[in-house]
């Protein structure tokens, strides 16, 4: 196998190089010097929506032109925009809020940059998930960047059952409108009990940091108004119970046979019949976690 090197400042003569140029999740304080004299400098800016990247250009009086670059039109954009650097055009790619890539459009055109030996050039910058966990309070080494859960019912339930198991702080990315749901489902398969801080608003005015249990967390979006957008630090799986050489926490366990009980209206056995199977035990042991009973 050969090795390939790139070096962004010493791209081939005459081809442009993609800037990927992070932008402020609130805060307009937040904007680099460096990313200013960027967005400044390129010919183009790949913007995720335009109308939200013309507000920042306006208030940094930047007047380069920008091009739509969405999940919607991906496929379609991307030819034009490597077509665009083959020829020797600087292009800047922004989202909304934040780094691109991370839960935000931009790797494909990363991967189709480096495949065309186009030079990709990262700025560092405001990033959600990595503010909220230095403030959180909980271990920020290792860490584990969930984003956003998937919303379909099979692929989350596999993902939480894998999440559970992991040691590291996980950081999730949630819209206000499904932050009561995903903490009942972070509920139902890490345990009620595991802590966890919902950090809300990051660097705007009604900044907020909201600490406690699962448990405490899900009662606290019940009784109120839920808004802004919310990252979730959840701390690692700390206690585990081993049986076939998987590691489960017994809280986790207990509550997902509360939570089919209370929520769904199982009748307790066919509860525990059915978390035993869904997390491959027997039945017995299940039966001994709820009921509190040593084996």
């Amino acid at each position: 196998m050969t090795l390939s090197k790139m070096s962004s400042y010493h791209q081939e003569s005459g081809i442009g190089a993609l800037y990927l140029v992070p932008t402020p999740i609130g805060n307009l304080g937040d904007m680099t010097y460096r990313a200013v004299d960027v967005l400044k400098e390129v010919d183009l800016i790949a913007a995720e929506d335009t109308r939200n990247t013309q507000k920042l250009l306006n208030h940094f009086e930047i007047k380069t032109s920008q091009i739509s670059f969405h999940e919607h039109n991906t496929q379609e954009r991307i030819p034009q925009l490597i077509d665009k650097l083959t020829n020797g055009i600087n292009i800047a790619q922004v989202s909304d809020a934040g780094t691109p890539s991370i839960s935000d459009p931009g790797h494909e055109l990363v991967v189709a940059c480096i495949n065309a030996g186009i030079a990709v050039i990262p700025l560092p910058g405001a990033n959600a998930g990595l503010s909220a966990l230095i403030a959180s309070g909980l271990s920020p080494q290792p860490f584990l960047f969930v984003g956003f859960i998937s919303r379909r019912k099979k692929e989350k339930e596999l993902q939480l059952q894998v999440l559970a198991k992991k040691k590291e702080t996980l950081i999730f990315y949630e819209a206000p409108h499904r932050l009561k749901k995903t903490l009942e489902s972070l509920s139902l398969f890490l345990g009620k009990e595991r802590k966890v801080v919902l950090c809300r608003e990051l660097t705007k005015k009604f900044e907020e940091f909201i600490r406690g249990s699962i448990d405490e967390a899900i009662t606290w979006a019940r009784n109120e108004q839920v808004r802004g957008e919310f990252c979730i630090i959840v701390e690692g799986n700390s206690i585990v119970l081993e049986e076939k050489s998987e590691q489960i926490s017994e809280s986790s366990i207990e509550s997902q046979v509360k939570l089919l009980i209370e929520e769904q209206n199982y009748r307790t056995n066919d509860a525990i019949k059915d978390v035993a199977k869904k997390n491959k035990l027997k039945k017995q042991i299940v039966y001994n976690i709820y009921h509190h009973i040593e084996s």
